[in-house]
């Protein structure tokens, strides 16, 4: 967790951005009615039936010190959207920054493997030189390097 703290610390510097990514899957829900529509005197009127709509995922791109976000809704969440979204991270929302810090969680899909598995050798190296991946701990696990918690029961 220090590490991840360390780069939170880190002053404003537009040329090594700080950038936190997080995915999540959502559903898709629609109305099985249709609402009946807000009115003078009447509230919004929406039945709790939906019908559902499949699911997609939701990547959330965020520089703090900057005041910048970024949020794309994706059908799927595969290595290749990953690498597709780290590609136009790095190639169009920020082509000038000398590398990025790019904090995020641990998946198996935000790997740099995974711009190999969706580039060509050459793309997918340029691109992963200008990351700097720091991983949030897994459920907490800022707390296991205490005393305690390396103690046998």
């Amino acid at each position: 967790m220090e590490d991840v703290l360390d780069v939170y610390a880190r002053p404003f510097d537009p040329a090594v951005p700080v950038v936190c990514m997080d995915e999540k899957p959502n559903q898709l829900l629609g109305h099985a009615r249709d609402p009946i529509p807000a009115a003078p005197g009447c509230d919004h009127k929406e039945d709790s039936e939906y019908v559902r709509c499949g699911t997609c995922s939701i990547f959330v791109w965020v520089e703090p010190l900057a005041g910048r976000r970024r949020v794309v809704a994706r059908r799927q969440r595969t290595r290749a959207d990953w690498a597709a979204e780290v590609d136009h991270l790095l190639t169009i929302d920020y082509p000038d920054a000398a590398k990025i810090m790019l904090v995020m969680d641990n998946l198996n899909t935000h790997t740099l493997g995974s711009l190999y598995e969706a580039f060509e050798p050459a793309k997918a190296r340029t691109l992963a030189q200008r990351l700097e991946i720091h991983h949030t701990p897994k459920h907490g696990s800022w707390g296991s390097t205490s005393p305690r918690s390396n103690s046998q029961p």
